[in-house]
């Protein structure tokens, strides 16, 4: 099951790498309606920007997790291009498994 501790060593990660922003997109970059965000946000502000907190005020409202997302293969093709991202990527797999239904 997806924790808050799996999102924090995302962010963790992240902060290690420089890789999270300190300034928001603009505010209609939020309004996307396509997935990811592909549209209006790089991958890496999709993932601080909407996902974690998203994910994190689930948590906090204790509802009900999205079950059986994939984002590694996005982040994977995404991020190729970049140095230092595999603990990155790894903590992004992880994050894919724990969403897993259980059986």
């Amino acid at each position: 099951m997806l924790t808050i501790n799996q999102l924090n060593q995302i962010e963790d990660e992240m902060q290690k790498r420089m890789l999270w922003q300190t300034t928001p997109p603009k505010a209609d970059a939020f309004l996307s309606q396509e997935p990811f965000a592909i549209d209006t946000m790089e991958a890496l502000e999709w993932l601080q920007w909407i996902f974690i907190p998203r994910m994190r005020a689930l948590i906090d409202a204790k509802t009900n997790l999205p079950q059986g997302f994939a984002l590694h293969p996005y982040f994977e093709e995404a991020l190729k291009e970049q140095d230092e991202v595999s603990q990155l990527l790894l903590l992004i797999k992880q994050l894919d498994d724990l969403s897993s239904p259980t059986k």
